[in-house]
């Protein structure tokens, strides 16, 4: 952790002390704590690498964050402010992120194996070769996103509207034509 992200609180803790002990709690040390930064205000920490799976981030404003590389698999994003943040080659198997806000964000690369998607607003992001199999993306807004080599295979799409996007080399669910993507 670097630069402003060191000196972060929430909830009168530092955030890297928070962080330390939810790496503990990840390998089933009974000393560990599993973060919870509900509404925490992180708007552009470098959380680049770090492990947070499991963690509880509901409402919290994490837009501009760099959570490149980061392991975030099974937390709860729930209406998360992600605005443009960097989620570069992170894990979110099994991710929440229902009602996030990930405008503009840069989701290249991330493996988001049965995630929850739902209503999230994905306008203008960069979901280049992610991988959103058997992600649940009901109602979520991708007006504007990069579907470039994604995989939206056995994904949930009801709900949302896919006219206007490039669709040419992104590998769509079984049976899936071009006309559904106007419903």
């Amino acid at each position: 952790m670097r630069g402003l992200s060191r000196i972060m609180k929430h909830n009168g803790k530092r955030l890297e002390d928070i962080l330390e002990s939810h790496v503990k709690f990840t390998k089933g040390d009974a000393s560990g704590v599993r973060a919870d930064l509900s509404g925490a205000k992180l708007a552009g920490a470098n959380l680049h690498g770090a492990n947070l799976s499991y963690a509880l981030l509901r409402e919290a404003t994490l837009e501009g964050a760099d959570m490149g590389e980061a392991r975030l698999g099974g937390a709860d994003f729930s209406g998360a402010k992600m605005r443009r943040a960097d989620l570069r080659r992170a894990d979110l198997t099994e991710t929440i992120l229902a009602g996030a806000d990930l405008r503009e964000a840069q989701l290249g690369g991330v493996e988001c194996f049965r995630a929850d998607l739902s209503n999230a607003n994905l306008q203008g992001a960069n979901l280049r070769a992610a991988n959103f199999r058997n992600t649940n993306m009901r109602g979520a807004n991708l007006y504007g996103a990069d579907v470039t080599t994604t995989i939206l295979r056995e994904t949930d799409l009801d709900g949302v509207d896919l006219s206007g996007l490039d669709l040419t080399t992104t590998l769509m669910p079984r049976g899936w034509k071009a006309e559904e993507s106007k419903k």
